[in-house]
């Protein structure tokens, strides 16, 4: 099984939604148990991403917000889970 790791301001943004939106937090959370069972389908129109993101993966959380991670052999790497990719 493969461990999940955020980026500090990956996990930044995941507890801000803790104050600011509980509902939205757990919709992250279930989007990242998705993943973890499949990291290329399932949940949230799982889109791998091209350009400057290449080798990522996003889902969406809903219409603004989009969950950015990375797969690895070993590790979901949650890079973004706040806004679009614009500010990758």
């Amino acid at each position: 099984m493969r461990t999940i790791n955020f980026t500090k301001t990956a996990f930044k943004e995941y507890n801000s939604w803790r104050n600011e939106n509980k509902k939205m937090q757990d919709k992250i959370a279930d989007l990242i148990e998705d993943i973890l069972r499949n990291p290329y389908e399932g949940l949230g129109k799982p889109e791998a991403l091209k350009h400057h993101l290449k080798g990522f993966w996003s889902r969406r959380i809903n219409d603004e917000h989009r969950l950015v991670y990375e797969v690895t052999e070993e590790a979901i790497n949650i890079i973004s889970c706040r806004d679009h990719y614009s500010s990758l």
